[in-house]
């Protein structure tokens, strides 16, 4: 460690936190304005370093190369202009869960759009013409280009507060981030002020993308690695204050710079690799900032919005036949081996539906009735598949004992996280929960004396007795009776706590509900029956790798409960069996599988957001009373 290499690596940290800002700029512009957290605007990121990419191609190295990191922000800002005028303008009153889903679903289709058009491979692009060279900077040699980049970020700052504080639309944007409904109500055209901040921020992700060309190549797993990293900026910063997500970039970036400086350092002869940190110090950083300040370093709490959808209707019951339903279905269910023969490829497809609907129900209990919008759900699944894969391979446990003791490892991460998470509402605890899922991914991937790393832990497969068949049915057992449990917890005193405080949490507490224990509780309970499903995961895969805990996982569990519907108890059992099948079988069809099941989110979003259970029972509800059935 010396002074030159750690000027060397905080020039770095700000060449990073340049392209860092004007990412998170534009993702801070568009939620501040029209409250969408825009999952897709690390796609644009994306895109921007493909099409400058492809336009230097075009044009010609020598005189294209600058042209071209122009004209990537221009198409990608008319690209963002589209998909607001055609996706999120007809989403804007759906709940936020839906929107998510959107643009989620958005991320698919543009993956598997740029798969088509550049295919998997990575991209290299060429030197940025006369920076190619490095300057000197006490001994040390530093990138020329890297010294343009760390002037871009205080330049579009400095334009970005002169174009809101100097211009009329700038004005009404500012005024749009304080409080929209207002600025509709005295006379302001909201749609087209929308389109515009799309379009910029769009541009903004662009423009970041193609300023890495000579930095980085175009790949298509950018977009979730950006989004991640631009959520955590836009939060630390606060929710639509530019100045705050350029503090919050430099911040992070600086922080990881100083972790690559120092190493591995001794301390009290405990070796520690702080390059390793890398990873997740940003999370850490982030659930910090929102245990002790929600709104950000720069922002401010955020107006009430009003109108903003339909109020959530009441978690639908079961009707006076639906539990002969359930019991002749899991009937079949048990059947079906004996029925298609030992090896079935049916009954293997049928085992992981069985644990998604258990992890997807899991999420429904706190989602809907909770109305906890989580986004790190894959925490407590991972901390149940990685615990029974340890107490299996490590303790020597019996496959038995492992499926009773790895809920409780979830539970008790679910116990630790849940007791700050439910302290937040709305988009801070949805980022709270992110960040916590992230910081237990980050030591499972980097733990690698007991984890097994990114390598994870394999060879833990069922005992002989319960192979093939016997497999089956235990998956089956263990799954409907964590369904049964909470099926009769919804509608346990429990249950209708949980929902009077989603509800009216002021009405709850005058009442004398505890609501954070309330919740609390509802947290515990979800994360126990998640470990459940990730311990049945393990077994049924014969080990367990990272990804079990990334943010993907998540969002499958969102996705889930959104296909099925959020008010049917049958809701994310529906959406879970939707989505592996359709998952597995499109996967297996075409290389497109992404933009398919993308394109049918999205028709679910825009003409069924009641989901497929809510949409069947629609119809229902309008036939039946045609057959004298009293409605």
């Amino acid at each position: 460690m010396d002074l030159s290499g750690l000027l060397a690596q905080l020039l770095n940290g700000l060449a990073g936190a340049s392209a860092l800002f004007l990412v998170a700029a534009g993702l801070s512009l568009i939620f501040g304005v029209t409250r969408i957290v825009n999952f897709a605007h690390g796609s644009f990121y994306m895109l921007g370093l493909y099409v400058a990419y492809s336009s230097v191609a075009l044009l010609g190295d020598a005189i294209g190369f600058w042209p071209a990191l122009l004209l990537a922000p221009l198409v990608l800002g008319l690209l963002g202009a589209l998909v607001e005028l055609l996706l999120l303008r007809r989403v804007y009153g759906a709940p936020e869960l839906l929107q998510l889903l959107a643009t989620f679903a958005l991320v698919l289709v543009i993956k598997d759009a740029a798969l088509w058009l550049w295919g998997p491979q990575e991209l290299f692009g060429p030197r940025a013409p006369g920076l190619e060279g490095a300057v000197d900077i006490l001994g040390r040699r530093f990138p020329a280009y890297d010294l343009l980049l760390i002037a871009v970020g205080p330049l579009v700052l400095l334009l970005l507060t002169l174009l809101l504080t100097r211009t009329r639309w700038g004005t009404l944007v500012r005024a749009a981030t304080q409080d929209r409904e207002m600025v509709g109500a005295l006379g302001v055209n909201q749609a087209w002020l929308f389109t515009g901040v799309f379009a910029l921020g769009a541009a903004l992700a662009g423009l970041g993308g193609a300023l890495q060309l000579p930095r980085e190549p175009a790949s298509l797993e950018l977009d979730m690695l950006t989004i991640g990293a631009a959520f955590v900026v836009v939060v630390v910063g606060g929710m639509g204050s530019l100045p705050g997500a350029f503090v919050a970039a430099l911040l992070i970036a600086e922080l990881k710079a100083v972790c690559i400086w120092l190493g591995v350092v001794q301390i009290a002869g405990v070796a520690i690799a702080f390059p390793k940190l890398t990873l997740v110090v940003e999370f850490l950083v982030m659930a910090a900032v929102l245990i002790w300040r929600p709104w950000g370093l720069m922002g401010r709490p955020q107006a009430a919005v009003r109108g903003v959808g339909a109020p959530e209707a009441p978690l639908a019951g079961a009707g006076p036949l639906a539990g002969t339903g359930w019991v002749v279905l899991l009937l079949a269910l048990a059947l079906l081996p004996l029925i298609l023969g030992p090896g079935s490829y049916a009954t293997v497809l049928l085992t992981d539906i069985f644990i998604a609907a258990l992890f997807a129900a899991s999420l429904h209990f706190i989602l809907g009735p909770g109305g906890l919008h989580s986004f790190g759900h894959a925490a407590y699944f991972g901390l149940g598949a990685y615990g029974a894969a340890l107490l299996t391979r490590a303790a020597g446990l019996p496959m038995g004992a492992a499926l009773l003791l790895a809920p409780l490892v979830a539970a008790g991460g679910a116990l630790l996280y849940g007791w700050f998470c439910v302290r937040l509402s709305g988009v801070s605890l949805t980022m709270l929960t992110l960040a916590f899922a992230q910081i237990t991914w980050a030591i499972a991937f980097q733990w690698d004396g007991l984890t097994g790393g990114s390598n994870g832990l394999t060879g833990v497969w069922p005992p002989d007795w319960a192979q093939g068949t016997a497999f089956y049915w235990l998956v089956l057992a263990f799954v409907a009776a964590g369904l049964y449990l909470l099926r009769r917890m919804l509608f346990a005193p429990l249950g209708w706590a949980l929902r009077a405080a989603r509800d009216s949490a002021t009405r709850a507490e005058a009442i004398g509900i505890n609501v954070r224990r309330v919740q609390w509780a509802a947290f515990v309970v979800a994360g126990l029956l998640a470990g459940l499903a990730g311990a049945l995961f393990t077994f049924s895969k014969g080990g367990v790798a990272p990804e079990v805990l990334w943010v993907g996982k998540s969002v499958d569990g969102l996705v889930m409960v959104l296909l099925g519907g959020m008010q049917q108890l049958a809701g994310p059992l529906v959406g879970a069996a939707a989505f592996t099948w359709l998952h597995d079988s499109v996967a297996r069809a075409t290389d497109y599988w992404r933009a398919l099941l993308g394109g049918s989110m999205l028709a679910l979003v825009l003409l069924f957001p009641q989901g497929i259970s809510g949409f069947a029972q629609y119809w229902q509800a309008l036939i039946a009373p045609k057959k004298g059935v009293i409605a």
